[in-house]
């Protein structure tokens, strides 16, 4: 996902399941909020 004006690196686990913190930790890190990321996927 591309958000303008933002160039973010992120590390996601290849884990079948994310923990729900750990998801959350990562939308927050991508400068998204949980409502903007649930709207693009």
């Amino acid at each position: 996902m591309k958000k303008e004006g933002f160039s973010v690196s992120l590390s996601v686990p290849l884990h079948t399941e994310v923990k729900r913190g750990t998801l959350r930790d990562l939308i927050t890190d991508s400068g998204m909020t949980v409502e903007d990321f649930i709207n693009r996927i």
